[in-house]
């Protein structure tokens, strides 16, 4: 190793090392023994149980029901009509909120699925298993032969086999099948079983799936019902066996409906400030019971709004110079109406006054049970802040505390701090440049009938929403001193992240190098500045909650410091990129000018724009080629703010994400404004 070298790889090691003994809690002790003491994961659990007694389909009375229920329990606790309400939102399939097509209300009241022939025998009944009949189906009353189509999400599992009438046995996606079989080859309804890793092992596990119908499908859906891996292997084997099987299902009820979307709204006024918020959200819809996701959450800003209220009117705790909303959503789509009638809902970044968010969504798990742990999810590049710092302090603070419950597990906290993804509502927020975090977990219960109360631990909701509550009790009145010393925390914690980047930035640039050395250092330059960027802008976050002198002087002096480690690490990779034959940044491809802006407000549809464009020009979205992840393209359009240029949304996706090219990035906004919901300045 050269001397020059030496230099370089000190550079980059001078990250400096954050160890337990390092660490100072954010909060006084005061604030937090009384947190500890006053939420309670046993009052979240009993909540989740009552939550999951509803059949809570988005746009459903089911749904309205659970809605009912947290609003009473608000009203118990104290919450007046001005305090707390439910704002409603007609749903009803055809409706849209910018680019969501609203779900269609939907009541059934009673389903069954039997085998006729070969013999007699029920296989499956609604609504003791709720998950049983497919979200959105429609009533009917059919018998039928059944026909198996392997997957049956791909025309090529219809090639050769007459389906017209039947029922179709599929391991597909229920709506996905049903958009396929029944509205394409004329199928009478579908039945569908999990057939991956899950089911093998737990084999009477059945999945959640929906019709999510398309406005100019809701007159042509049937119905369909969801199996187990168990029952649907033993009719394929029927099947295979050479038998005739004939089913009979039927529904019975109002079935796809013009109905409504509920948002429960409760807030907790500020002293000084009220203008100013902070949001905690928790979608309340899914299937019974769905206990983790999401009752779970449902359940633990349900419990957090009972022992603020109860702690500030008592006069335990101070009155917040800022508001803090409240809001239980139908994940997406809710949260996209209310979003959409109120426009002032919008961060600093767009002169707003809504600070923050907290999503908590499947915040319970028993991790005992459910083999899980605790994720922070933290904010994307699009929008950097210091609520990233507070709630990692927050997660190290309850991870030094005793969460017993007398139900409870006795688990340790096991938690991972990770970047941004997406998934849930945080994003809505996100897109209107609220900054938003969500606290989750993730098991194999998802989105199954395994997602039952008795996988619903009391000590990890009370984990979650201490952590929550903490975080948004002290952002809420953040005083002179506090910022100041959050400051410093985010000064400290940026030289790390900063270090962590330097160093990703140098192991894809030794690895580019080989192709184009000059391509290489312009990107891991490019991933420096922006990390840098970030850093600066996070540390800047600060003074929407508090903007005095000494505060503005101590974000100043950490952003020098910034400042001078950027400097210091680009000089480190500039001189090992020379030694692998680089003399200078190359973009390696043409610059694009144009700068697009947004036409509309929320995240865009998952589907666009590939659902609006032709066969032909949505090939490219399911093809290899397609180098945008999810999450990539949600950032990708936060970048959209009318003075971004197409190269420049480039370069922070990149940034972000790893190198992807200009003509990729182009493509997908070209296809974004044919579709309208893209112009060019």
């Amino acid at each position: 190793m050269t001397s020059r070298l030496i230099v370089a790889a000190l550079a980059l090691a001078a990250t400096p090392a954050l160890h337990a003994q390092d660490y100072q809690p954010l909060l006084d002790a005061g604030r937090r023994d009384l947190l500890h003491e006053i939420l309670s994961g046993e009052i979240a659990k009993d909540h989740v149980i009552q939550i999951t007694r509803h059949h809570r389909i988005q746009g459903s009375r089911g749904y309205r029901a659970a809605a009912q229920y947290v609003l009473a329990q608000l009203r118990a606790y104290g919450y007046s009509e001005e305090e707390a309400w439910i704002e409603s939102f007609p749903s009803d399939g055809r409706i849209e909120y910018q680019t969501w097509q609203s779900p269609s209300g939907w009541d059934i009241e009673s389903a069954e699925l039997r085998m006729v022939e070969p013999y007699d025998e029920r296989i499956v009944g609604y609504p003791e298993v709720a998950m049983s009949l497919i979200t959105y189906s429609n009533p009917g009353d059919v018998t039928a032969e059944l026909v198996w189509v392997g997957p049956g999400t791909r025309e090529s599992d219809y090639e050769g086999k007459d389906v017209r009438g039947k029922f179709v046995l599929a391991t597909g996606y229920g709506g996905s099948v049903h958009r396929l079989a029944v509205l394409e080859h004329g199928a009478a309804a579908v039945v569908c079983y999990l057939d991956d890793a899950r089911a093998a092992e737990y084999p009477d596990m059945l999945q959640y799936t929906g019709m999510w119908p398309l406005s100019d499908e809701l007159d042509g859906v049937t119905f369909g019902f969801n199996i187990t891996n168990r029952q649907g292997e033993r009719l394929r084997g029927l099947l295979e066996s050479g038998q005739k099987v004939l089913l009979r299902g039927r529904a019975a009820g109002i079935g796809l409906e013009p109905y409504y979307m509920d948002i429960v709204v409760a807030r907790i006024q500020g002293s000084e400030a009220a203008e100013e918020e902070l949001v905690l959200s928790a979608h309340l819809d899914h299937p019974k019971e769905s206990a983790n996701d999401n009752a779970s959450g449902s359940a633990a800003i349900l419990d957090i709004a009972r022992a603020l209220k109860a702690a500030i009117d008592g006069g335990r705790l101070a009155q917040p110079l800022r508001s803090m909303r409240l809001l239980w959503v139908p994940e997406w789509h809710g949260t996209m109406a209310y979003i959409e009638a109120h426009p002032e809902m919008v961060g600093p970044a767009r002169g707003g006054s809504y600070l923050a968010n907290i999503n908590m969504d499947m915040v319970g798990e028993n991790l005992e049970l459910l083999h899980s742990r605790m994720y922070i999810t933290r904010t994307p590049g699009s929008i950097p802040s210091a609520l990233n710092d507070v709630v990692e302090n927050m997660a190290e603070m309850v991870a030094s505390l005793d969460v017993r419950t007398p139900r409870g597990s006795l688990s340790e906290m096991n938690y991972l701090v990770t970047p941004y993804g997406g998934g849930s509502d945080h994003m809505m927020f996100i897109d209107r440049d609220i900054p938003g975090m969500m606290i989750g977990h993730s098991d194999y219960t998802h989105h199954t009938s395994e997602d039952t109360p008795d996988k619903v631990d009391p000590v990890e909701l009370e984990r979650s929403e201490i952590i929550a509550g903490a975080a948004f009790i002290y952002l809420s009145s953040l005083t002179e001193a506090e910022a100041v010393d959050l400051t410093y925390l985010v000064g400290a914690n940026a030289a790390q992240r900063l270090g962590v980047a330097a160093r990703v930035a140098r192991l894809r640039m030794i690895e580019a190098a080989h192709q184009n050395p000059n391509q290489a250092w312009f990107e891991a330059r490019n991933a420096l500045e922006h990390a840098a960027l970030w850093e600066r802008e996070t540390v800047s976050s600060i003074l929407h909650f508090n903007e005095t002198a000494a505060v503005r002087a101590a974000v100043e002096a950490v952003q020098d410091q910034i400042d001078r480690r950027e400097t210091d690490l680009i000089a480190a990779l500039r001189l090992e990129v020379q030694s692998l034959g680089a003399d200078r940044a190359e973009r390696g491809e043409p610059v694009d000018n144009r700068i697009p802006m947004r036409l509309t407000r929320g995240p865009l549809d998952f589907g666009l724009p590939a659902s609006r464009l032709s066969e032909t020009e949505a090939a490219w979205y399911s093809s290899a080629e397609f180098p945008l992840s999810g999450d990539a393209r949600f950032e990708l359009v936060n970048f959209v703010d009318e003075t971004r240029s197409v190269t420049r949304i480039r370069d922070a996706i990149s940034a972000e994400f790893g190198p992807v090219s200009t003509a990729a990035v182009a493509r997908y906004i070209d296809d974004l404004a044919k579709v309208g919901v893209i112009g060019w300045k």
